[in-house]
C-alpha cells in the first residue's frame, strides 16, 4: 500500500507556479498574450522531472508509471476527442457552416437572449450527449462566430458554452461522473439526478438571469446585421447534435460531422477538392497540438503523484479534519464537506473529474456510513464538486478545448464561467442551511450494502 505523502503533491504546486506565475508576470509587463508566453506543456516540463525525483525505486520504474498515466484509458479518449473536434471545427468553418449557422441564429433568436439561449441549447445538448467535451467541440466555433458577429465579448459566450456544457454533464444520467458517483455510492441514477437538480437549477437560473442582462446590455449597444445564410451548411451542427441525442458515441458523432461536412463542401464549392479537405482536417489536428500535449503530460505527472502518494494523503487529511467537526457521530454537515472538499482537492490534482470521483469513492462511502450522510446526497456532492472544479481549471480539457476553439487565455477564460461559480456557491449554501435528524437511518442506506 502507497504510504501517504505530502511532498508527492510538489509537482503540482511546480507546474502551477510557474505556468500561473510566469503569466501574471508578462501581464505585470503589459506584455499581449502573457499566458502564452512560456506554453503549459513546456512549464510542466519541470514538475515532471521533479516527480520523477521524488518517485521511489529504479528510475525505469519510475518512467513507466508515469508512461502508464499518459496511456490512460480516459487520457487517450480525450486525445482523440480533441483530434476530431478540432477536425470538425476547421472543416465546418471551412465550408461556412460556422457563419450560416451564426446568422441562422441570429435570424430567429431575439438579441436580448442570444447568450441565454447560448446556455439554454448547450445545457440541453451536453444532458442529451452526457459529456461536456463533445457538447463543446460542436458549439464553442458557433460562440466564437456569434462573438465576432455581435458586440458580446468572446470570453461572455465561450464562458456561456463551458457552463451550459458543465450543466449537463453533472446532470446526464449517460454520463461518465453520474455512473462513476452513483456505482461508487450503490444509488439509483435517478434519485441522484433528483439531488443534482435541486443544487443545479437555482445556479442556472441565476445564470440565465445573469446572461440575460449581460446580453441585452451588450447587444443593445452595436450588432452587425444578420447576414444571409443556406440551411445545408448548417446541417452538419444538426446532425451532430442529433446524433448526440440518440446516444452516439461521441467519437463516432464527430467523425460522421467531418464527412458530412467535408461532403457538403465537396458539393457545393466548386473550388474546394479533397485536397482542400485534407489540409483542413490536417489543420485542425494541428490546432489541438498544444492542448493534446497537455493532457497526456498531465496524466503522466497525475499518476507519478498518486503512485507518490499525495493523493492518498490528501484524503486522509480532509478526513481528518472533518473527524474534528464530528467527533460525537452526529454531525452530517461535517461529513458533507469533507466529501466535497476531497473530490475538489483531488481534482485539482488530476484535472479529471470522473477519475477524481474513482480515485475518492471508498472513502467517501466510509464517510457517509460514519457521518450520517445519505448516500444519494454523497454521490450529488461529489459530482457536484469535481464538476465545479473541471469546469474552473485553466488545465482542465474543458477549458483548454474551449480556449483552443477560441483563441483566449485559458486562465482568463476560467473567471468568466459564472454558472461554475454559481454553481459552487449553491452547493456551499445547500450543505451550510441543510436541516438534518440526528443521523440517516442504516436503513434508508442499505443501498450503499448491495454495491
Amino acid at each position: 500500500m502507497t504510504k501517504p505523502s505530502a511532498l508527492a503533491l510538489s509537482p503540482l504546486l511546480l507546474f502551477l507556479a510557474l505556468f500561473v506565475g510566469s503569466g501574471l508576470w508578462y501581464q505585470s509587463r503589459g506584455i499581449e498574450m502573457a499566458f502564452y508566453q512560456i506554453a503549459a506543456p513546456v512549464a510542466i516540463l519541470p514538475a515532471i522531472a521533479l516527480a520523477i525525483f521524488l518517485a521511489r525505486g529504479s528510475l525505469n520504474s519510475r518512467i513507466e508509471t508515469f508512461i502508464r498515466g499518459v496511456g490512460d484509458h480516459t487520457i487517450i479518449t480525450m486525445v482523440l476527442i480533441y483530434l476530431l473536434a478540432g477536425a470538425f471545427a476547421s472543416v465546418a468553418k471551412a465550408m461556412g457552416g460556422v457563419d450560416a449557422t451564426v446568422n441562422f441564429g441570429l435570424n430567429v433568436i431575439p438579441p436580448a437572449l442570444i447568450l441565454p439561449g447560448l446556455f439554454a441549447i448547450t445545457a440541453f445538448v451536453a444532458t442529451a450527449m452526457g459529456t461536456s467535451m463533445g457538447t463543446i467541440a460542436a458549439i464553442a466555433p458557433i460562440a466564437v462566430g456569434i462573438a465576432d458577429a455581435t458586440a458580446l465579448p468572446l470570453l461572455l459566450t465561450a464562458g456561456a458554452v463551458i457552463g451550459g456544457a458543465i450543466f449537463g454533464d453533472n446532470l446526464s444520467i449517460i454520463s461518465d461522473t453520474t455512473i462513476a458517483a452513483t456505482r461508487t455510492q450503490g444509488v439509483e441514477m435517478r434519485d441522484k439526478f433528483r439531488m443534482n437538480l435541486r443544487i443545479a437549477l437555482p445556479a442556472a437560473l441565476l445564470t440565465l438571469v445573469w446572461l440575460y442582462f449581460q446580453g441585452r446590455g451588450a447587444t443593445g449597444t452595436a450588432m452587425t446585421a444578420p447576414g444571409d445564410y443556406e440551411l445545408i451548411r448548417v446541417l452538419p451542427y444538426v446532425a451532430v447534435l442529433g446524433m448526440a441525442l440518440l446516444g452516439v458515441n461521441v467519437l463516432l458523432v464527430l467523425f460522421a460531422g467531418i464527412l458530412l461536412a467535408g461532403a457538403i463542401g465537396l458539393g457545393t464549392q466548386p473550388d474546394y477538392t479533397l485536397a482542400s479537405l485534407s489540409r483542413d482536417i490536417y489543420a485542425g489536428y494541428s490546432g489541438m497540438q498544444e492542448i493534446l500535449i497537455l493532457s497526456l503530460l498531465i496524466g503522466g505527472l497525475g499518476a507519478m503523484m498518486k503512485a507518490g502518494g499525495g493523493l492518498a494523503w490528501l484524503a486522509q487529511f480532509i478526513d481528518r479534519i472533518s473527524r474534528r467537526g464530528n467527533r460525537d457521530g452526529s454531525n452530517p454537515r461535517a461529513g458533507e464537506l469533507g466529501i466535497s472538499a476531497m473530490v475538489a482537492a483531488t481534482n485539482i490534482c488530476v484535472a479529471n473529474n470522473t477519475v477524481a470521483i474513482l480515485l475518492n469513492g471508498e472513502l467517501a462511502k466510509d464517510i457517509a456510513k460514519r457521518y450520517g450522510v445519505d448516500p444519494r446526497r454523497a454521490a450529488s456532492l461529489l459530482d457536484i464538486f469535481s464538476c465545479v472544479i473541471q469546469g474552473l481549471l485553466p488545465y482542465g480539457a474543458q477549458i483548454l478545448l474551449a480556449s483552443s476553439l477560441a483563441g483566449v487565455s485559458p486562465l482568463t477564460l476560467a473567471g468568466n464561467i459564472q454558472y461554475c461559480w454559481l454553481l459552487g456557491a449553491s452547493a456551499v449554501l445547500s450543505i451550510t442551511l441543510a436541516r438534518y435528524r440526528h443521523s440517516f437511518e442504516p436503513a434508508r442506506s442499505a443501498a450503499v450494502e448491495l454495491q
